[in-house]
């Protein structure tokens, strides 16, 4: 492993230095730990491999929870209480919050930092929004090796807030131990709204802003879920998905969300699940990533992009099927790649 120095933004992105600063804790240091894995300068994804190698013996300590849940349903007002509470209760508290991007910069374009404002100001948690970019999934293209920094610098209690629910934004369930699934009262079509595969997924379902003139709302859309669920097939073996209702404005039910997650953490330890899932969602990454690294070393090889628009041409002209065009071209990379010289190279991010 190199110690060479990788200079950032006006930063050092020493590999060592950023290893001791998130090992101790530092929140600046895991801050900037982040921002290094989530470069696509390929310099600096040399040094976050480093880092990775070094910090992810010290990673896997946590209770990781996915929140994820449509637009406006409160995610921010949720996590903040319930943050504030498992503070309270001696836990420190990482947020890995993604937002959509900015189609013009790129960056985050909701802030939720700023709208866990109590939640933020507190020494023991770490807020850090960060730009969904082109990922689908409902997460950032690097949320689990943030995950994983935040564990090394002691997190015990992860969140992951996706952007928001649709077809394609349940990822983070496979990165996660726990899949939370928050609802509106009183939307007219709950069961129709949602798509049945993220309900599937869900481990504890929350009907939030129960309070007011939602509060009925809020119990028959409860009260219909508990039905509906009766009738999917659970994603842990001997757990009932629970349904809840709560109020993030007013605390109500948020001490006994904390104690569900807990008991569902319990129940998987107990019976082994909890460990092979990890050990299922470490195997999923690896190939992710394995594949995502083919695709960029196609994509960056000279020969490959010296013939690419004549295969795009032939596409777009109706001359050439898409598929017989994927597997010349793929043949003319591996060809290639037989010819040139043997090299052992880290993964380059796209």
């Amino acid at each position: 492993m190199s110690n060479a120095a990788i200079t950032g933004p006006g930063r050092s992105m020493n590999p060592d230095a950023l290893a001791h600063g998130v090992l101790s804790g530092q929140r600046r240091a895991l801050a900037r730990a982040i921002t290094l894995v989530e470069s696509q300068r390929r310099d600096h994804r040399f040094a976050a491999a480093d880092l990775l190698e070094r910090l992810a013996p010290h990673s896997g300590g946590s209770l990781r929870v996915g929140i994820s849940g449509v637009p406006g349903v409160g995610k921010s007002t949720f996590i903040e209480a319930l943050g504030n509470h498992l503070i309270d209760q001696g836990h420190r508290l990482a947020v890995l919050s993604v937002d959509p991007s900015s189609a013009i910069s790129g960056g985050s374009i909701l802030g939720d930092k700023t709208r866990m404002e109590t939640l933020s100001r507190r020494e023991q948690a770490f807020i850090r929004p960060s730009p969904a970019g082109r990922s689908l999934g409902g997460v950032a293209r690097r949320t689990q090796e943030s995950l994983l920094l935040c564990e090394a610098a002691g997190y015990d209690v992860v969140f992951v807030e996706t952007v928001g629910v649709g077809q394609s934004e349940t990822k983070v369930a496979d990165m996660t131990d726990m899949f939370v699934l928050m609802l509106l009262p009183g939307g007219g079509d709950e069961l129709q709204g949602i798509k049945r595969g993220i309900v599937e997924l869900a481990d504890l379902i929350l009907i939030n802003k129960a309070d007011g003139d939602l509060a009925a709302a809020a119990g028959r859309a409860a009260a219909d879920y508990r039905n509906a669920i009766r009738l999917l097939h659970p994603r842990s073996l001997g757990w009932q998905v629970q349904v809840l209702t709560c109020s993030s404005l007013r605390q109500d039910g948020i001490a006994q969300v904390w104690e569900i997650m807990q008991a569902y953490a319990e129940s998987r330890r107990e019976n082994g699940e909890f460990d092979s899932r990890r050990s299922a969602q470490a195997t999923a990454w690896m190939w992710s990533e394995t594949a995502d690294s083919l695709l960029t070393a196609l994509r960056t090889d000279p020969e490959t992009r010296r013939r690419l628009p004549e295969f795009e041409a032939a596409v777009a002209l109706g001359k050439l099927p898409p598929t017989l065009a994927a597997q010349r071209l793929l043949s003319l990379f591996l060809e290639g790649r037989r010819e040139a010289p043997a090299r052992h190279e880290q993964r380059i991010e796209p």
